[in-house]
């Protein structure tokens, strides 16, 4: 796991309850839960699973803060549907579609919300030219095994990512520099502002790693 310090996030916009200067959460366990606006199950699982942990754990020193990002759909994952969406609860594209059909929209709007503090990463248009070099770091950034990977695996992985940042019109800083699989993920740093845990999906063992992290003494 990379040397990344709390610093590393970056926050281009605070919706709510900012601006927060990161470096000041030091002493408390931050759980940044990474979303986007047009991602279902954001919105069906992990959302509502970091209120949770917010509502259980932030007496105890828990800081939960919500980071919108965009890695594509950049048309749906704005700035503007965020601010709707904490503003009002309105959901969008897939999101509205997903959450409708399970009924768990209350006039087109979300039931619940977002208690903690709400920020989007800073999304900027790719404009470094896709070289060899930087396919071949994005594809070991990501593929932890790639160097163990056959001559012929590693030279379709090449092209797929070659392909994805051929056609990738905008850059996320903070999916990136953790080097995010998608949405929703979630990155975990101690009390210390030290990195413990970046995770992709669903995962079962988040409230264990929050109480672990909580129990420590700095």
């Amino acid at each position: 796991m990379n040397n990344h310090t709390l610093s590393d996030i970056t926050v281009d916009t605070w919706v709510q309850g900012g601006p927060l200067s990161l470096n000041e959460l030091t002493g408390s366990v931050v759980l940044i839960e990474v979303f986007q606006v047009n991602c279902p199950g954001c919105f069906i699982y992990s959302l509502p699973r970091a209120v949770d942990l917010h509502e259980r754990y932030h007496t105890q020193g828990l800081h939960v803060i919500g980071l919108a990002t965009a890695f594509e759909d950049y048309d749906k994952n704005t700035l503007e549907n965020l601010q709707k969406l904490i503003a009002t609860g309105e959901v969008i594209g897939e999101t509205y579609k997903a959450l409708n059909q399970y009924g768990l929209l209350s006039d087109g709007k979300l039931k619940w919300k977002i208690p903690f503090a709400v920020g989007m990463d800073r999304v900027v248009a790719e404009t470094e030219p896709v070289t060899d070099e930087r396919v071949l770091h994005y594809a070991q950034n990501f593929l932890p095994d790639f160097d163990k990977f056959s001559d012929e695996q590693k030279k379709t992985v090449l092209q797929q990512v070659h392909h994805y940042m051929t056609q990738k019109s905008m850059r996320a800083e903070t999916f990136e520099r953790f080097a995010l699989q998608g949405t929703p993920s979630c990155i975990l740093f101690d009390r210390k502002g030290e990195l413990k845990d970046v995770s992709f999906g669903q995962i079962d063992y988040k409230q264990a790693m929050v109480e672990h992290f909580l129990a420590e003494k700095i």
